[in-house]
């Protein structure tokens, strides 16, 4: 049986968040050029197999480094540290869309808009 793909999540007005269940999460700065922000998540990709490998082998050094190295790759996307927009709006990183500044515009959604096809409300995607 081949993998559902599921739709793209939603963005806010601004495209500073994308909604995933409910929670901002920052995106990554859209001023990269393709090919620097394609190589900083090949970087993201590789980092997060070097945690998933330290974690079966139980390798807290390695587990230690790779971490570092998903902090730093999500730190160059701009999905962590320094805000890249300039406006001087907070940073609502992981917040709740209904308990943000967005919460007006989140609550004009249809429940179904607002939530990724092939999920539930409270957990991960589901297969038909």
């Amino acid at each position: 049986m081949a993998a559902q793909a599921l739709s793209e999540p939603l963005v806010t007005p601004d495209g500073r968040y994308i909604i995933v269940r409910g929670r901002l999460w920052r995106r990554a700065n859209p001023a990269l050029a393709e090919a620097e922000r394609q190589a900083h998540v090949d970087a993201l990709m590789a980092a997060r197999r070097a945690v998933r490998t330290a974690l079966q082998t139980g390798d807290a050094a390695a587990l230690k480094a790779a971490r570092a190295q998903v902090d730093a790759a999500k730190r160059a996307l701009g999905e962590r540290g320094p805000l890249w927009w300039t406006d001087g709006a907070p940073d609502e990183n992981r917040r709740l869309a209904r308990n943000s500044s967005y919460a007006g515009w989140f609550a004009t959604l249809d429940a179904d808009a607002a939530r990724p096809t092939g999920c539930d409300t409270e957990g991960p995607p589901v297969q038909p």
